[in-house]
């Protein structure tokens, strides 16, 4: 049972603005979804973010020449409190004549950090 419904309201939230600014390229709101410095892990890489300057052509780098869009699968709540949610994400990839090019987990953290909700780490799944 979820008790921080406030909290859980505010994390998908952040996923919602967050898919709509990757797959719009909109680099300002997508930063807007995300704490800095941002850290994301990949196998036994950790990635950090220290400002935004380079998220959005670090991700298109990361997503490849193919990437056309990408959907969230399923959003599964695994444990909120007040100030953070942990969320396992089931992140699909997609090119631009809608075919699958990439299917894997992700743990996100939402945090509230200085009166707002935003990612604050990612443990990923995807290809290295």
């Amino acid at each position: 049972m979820h008790i921080n419904e406030t909290a859980i309201k505010a994390a998908l939230g952040v996923m919602d603005r967050h898919l709509v600014a990757l797959n719009a390229l909109n680099a300002h709101a997508l930063v807007k979804t995300l704490h800095f410095p941002h850290y994301r892990l990949v196998g036994p890489k950790l990635d950090c973010w220290e400002t935004q300057d380079t998220y959005l052509a670090d991700f298109r780098e990361r997503a490849g020449d193919k990437w056309a869009r990408t959907q969230w699968a399923s959003i599964d709540i695994q444990k909120d409190s007040a100030d953070k949610v942990h969320l396992a994400v089931r992140i699909n990839r997609f090119d631009v004549d809608d075919g699958l090019i990439a299917d894997f987990e992700s743990l996100w953290v939402i945090t509230l950090k200085n009166n707002k909700w935003a990612a604050q780490f990612r443990s990923s799944f995807a290809a290295l």
